[in-house]
């Protein structure tokens, strides 16, 4: 053989070790055993595992009585979960926890500080009316390498903070839900303008800790009460971003919020702006409030869809919690297929339904979209139902279901 020929053949015995290696790292796989046929009780894919809600079931099936009990046990199960996947709590980046009872704050995170007492991840809280048979759920979101984790500290907030203000790893930023209250007198302003103002204040300050700026975000969680107006928060909103490429953004009421907040914002930023690109169908006009999905790298965050059918005519115009589905996952396959990628692809996705009671007619649709791996998975009921389902005069019926995701974009072989 010849030394060209040989250098070539060890270029191309690199080239294919390392496609391999990349293939294998971008691989969606399902880790932990999940009882759950909707969900995976977690997926692995690329650097981040992505674990649904653990709910506070024991192994022989029963729920222990009382909160304390019934959190513990979901960072148990949690742990467990991690620990399929050869983690630990360690590598926890980023959670939710769900309660129906907020007077249980204060208890919730002293047993928080028992399961995090090192680097804890960042996190959002939310009072919601409705779990499944429980009184607390927690998601995360697991970097795989614990050494790229590194917490996030604004000038103005204190290591006391029982969860990070941010956590940044080697490619994202994870934010810390930031309440609309006056940092300096605790207090929540009468006005909801400034609570929204005072809250994106401080979602900018660990923005701007972690290097970064707010066009490096990719998705945000707006959790409000009804006590912040919609079109309130949204005037507010679109002055801190451009027109036509703001993140990615799944606005959620909540039943109730921390410290008697009536709103906070939670995202998620990449740090290399050159991964940042906004995704939109053609049937979607720009928006000052959100865009429809924004991928960060390989990783594409998607809004939170409804029912909803958009264009002259639109609306909601399904009566049923089964036949909204259909429309919400075509809306988001339309979404799905702008980025040129499918529903094989989504890891996790976040459920909001009007009533918990829809949680199996809403099933049985959303499982005909997935195979061969289930992603992970977390449903809520946030507020309480609606009294009246009937359409308005234009005929379009209330939201029964709303749906966010993520999606990790598969090698090209």
């Amino acid at each position: 053989m010849t030394t060209i020929a040989r250098r070539m053949s060890i270029l191309l015995l690199a080239t294919l070790l390392t496609t391999s290696s990349l293939t294998a790292q971008q691989q969606i796989r399902a880790v932990g055993s999940s009882a759950d046929h909707f969900a995976s009780a977690a997926v692995e894919a690329g650097d981040y595992v992505y674990v649904s809600g653990q709910r506070p079931k024991r192994a022989d099936g029963t729920i222990p009585s009382g909160f304390n009990a019934q959190f513990r046990q979901c960072l148990q199960n949690l742990k467990t979960v991690l620990s399929s996947a050869g983690l630990t709590l360690e590598n926890v980046v980023y959670m939710q926890v769900y309660m129906t009872d907020m007077n249980s704050y204060a208890e919730m995170n002293r047993v928080f500080r028992e399961f995090f007492p090192n680097t804890p991840p960042a996190r959002a809280v939310l009072g919601v009316y409705a779990l499944p048979n429980a009184s607390v759920v927690v998601n995360a979101i697991a970097v795989r390498n614990a050494d790229e984790k590194k917490a996030v500290y604004p000038a103005d907030f204190t290591k006391d903070d029982v969860a990070s203000p941010g956590i940044l790893t080697r490619d994202q930023l994870f934010i810390s839900s930031m309440a609309g209250i006056d940092p300096a007198s605790g207090k929540v302003p009468d006005d909801p303008a400034a609570q929204v103002d005072l809250a994106l204040d401080r979602m900018t300050a660990v923005v701007k800790a972690a290097g970064l700026e707010m066009s490096h975000v990719v998705f945000v969680n707006p959790y409000l009460t009804a006590a912040v107006p919609g079109r309130v928060m949204n005037q507010r909103y679109a002055k801190r971003f451009e027109f036509g490429n703001t993140p990615a953004r799944a606005t959620i009421e909540v039943s109730s919020l921390p410290v008697c907040a009536h709103i906070e914002y939670t995202g998620i930023a990449v740090r290399d702006l050159r991964q940042r690109k906004a995704v939109r169908p053609k049937n979607m006009p720009p928006s000052p409030t959100a865009s429809p999905c924004v991928f960060a790298g390989d990783i594409l965050y998607c809004s939170a869809k409804s029912g909803f059918i958009p264009g002259p005519h639109e609306g909601v115009y399904a009566s049923t919690t089964p036949h909204q589905v259909r429309q919400t996952m075509r809306n988001l396959l339309d979404n799905l297929e702008e980025a040129g990628m499918d529903f094989s692809e989504v890891v996790s996705t976040n459920v909001y339904l009007d009533n918990l009671g829809d949680a199996t007619a809403f099933n049985e649709v959303y499982g005909e979209y997935f195979g061969p791996v289930m992603p992970a998975s977390t449903t809520v009921q946030q507020i309480a139902p609606v009294a009246d389902r009937s359409a308005d005069k234009e005929g379009s019926y209330p939201d029964l279901e709303q749906v966010s995701l993520i999606a990790i974009r598969k090698p090209v072989r």
